[in-house]
């Protein structure tokens, strides 16, 4: 199946997005042999930095291979940056809707037509202390095990030197290098032929995410801790610390735990 042509307005992105990756951030690019010459197939990145989408852009259009992201559908409708979008082919995504669904089918067209489409499975910014990948979501497994298409994980660590997590000022020096690891295709084989259930696709995510920690332990150096990050279990977690502090000083005052609440959702 032939590739996605990179088009006027992916070339013209670039023109704009290189220069100033190329003098913010030094590369140590490995594994382009990991993406598939030909053929659709799912990155899954890890997110640790709002500007690590644009370092690992850079990295994927060097391959021949340009993403189409998943991205919030409010972005379509600003203006340039929605020209943008809308004309570099980006798939969005419409959040507590009647079109919640429109990106997972995009996804998979998208990917039968020989596209490479990337997914950030953590949905957000990881908020493990460390900067390791959380918990995932299923859209990539829902994807994947639909179309059997390889899923190539992909690590990145630098950009989040650059610009921290939740950062307002980038820090600019020393430079910093944008390392971007692509593995090989996870394997996903005893998922197929199976009713896609839940809890299948609850397995097929951490196997996901499992294989995306294992290149990030390899450009860090270090080992991932054993359980990732699970944003749900911590504000579970939370909620019952908040509980049993609240019965034990009854004098507490419970509005601050409501607003605190409402952060996580």
């Amino acid at each position: 199946m032939p590739r996605r042509r990179i088009g006027f307005w992916y070339r013209f992105a670039a023109v704009i997005s290189k220069p100033p990756l190329v003098v913010l951030l030094k590369r140590d690019w490995r594994g382009m042999e990991n993406i598939p010459a030909e053929g659709g197939f799912i990155t899954a990145v890890n997110h640790n930095s709002h500007i690590d989408p644009f370092a690992y852009g850079h990295f994927q259009y060097n391959t021949g291979r340009v993403p189409r992201f998943l991205a919030k559908s409010g972005l379509f409708n600003k203006g340039f940056i929605g020209t943008a979008m809308r004309g570099t082919g980006q798939i969005p995504v419409y959040r507590e809707s009647s079109d919640a669904l429109s990106a997972f089918r995009a996804a998979i067209e998208a990917v039968e037509r020989g596209e490479c489409v990337a997914f950030y499975p953590e949905g957000t910014l990881t908020r493990d202390p460390d900067g390791w990948p959380m918990t995932g979501k299923t859209g990539a497994a829902r994807v994947a095990l639909q179309t059997r298409c390889p899923v190539i994980p992909v690590a990145q660590w630098g950009a989040n030197e650059l610009l921290p997590p939740y950062a307002r000022k980038p820090s600019l020096l020393p430079r910093k290098t944008s390392r971007v690891l692509a593995g090989p295709p996870v394997d996903l084989d005893r998922f197929y032929d199976r009713e896609m259930t839940p809890e299948l696709l609850k397995e097929a995510t951490e196997a996901i995410m499992a294989a995306v920690t294992r290149q990030l332990e390899l450009i860090r150096g270090e080992k991932a801790p054993e359980t990732p990050y699970d944003p749900r279990r911590e504000r579970i977690e939370q909620r019952g610390k908040t509980h049993r502090q609240t019965r034990q000083d009854p004098t507490r005052d419970a509005a601050p735990t409501v607003r605190e609440e409402g952060l996580g959702t």
